[in-house]
């Protein structure tokens, strides 16, 4: 379960607000080298088709920028 309750279906419902007349189409599901997930989903829209890749976060939210890579990171303590 995700805590922040930004699920896929939220961000779908959010972005497109899809209705029975203009339903939403997952086209692709990507599955990535480092297990992160990506969703395209399409609909037509009064503009024309519009199609949104979402990102899955580490804390399970869904949102249309993909998630920060992480860095190597390098410390250093002063001993005495």
């Amino acid at each position: 379960m995700n805590p922040t309750g930004k699920t896929l279906h939220w961000a779908i419902d959010k972005w497109f607000a899809p209705t029975l007349a203009r339903p939403v189409h997952v086209l692709r599901f990507y599955r990535t080298r480092v297990h992160r997930h990506c969703v395209c989903v399409e609909a037509m829209g009064s503009g024309g088709l519009l199609s949104i890749f979402f990102f899955r976060h580490d804390d399970g939210s869904w949102n249309v920028y993909p998630p920060a890579q992480a860095r190597p990171a390098m410390s250093a303590w002063r001993t005495l």
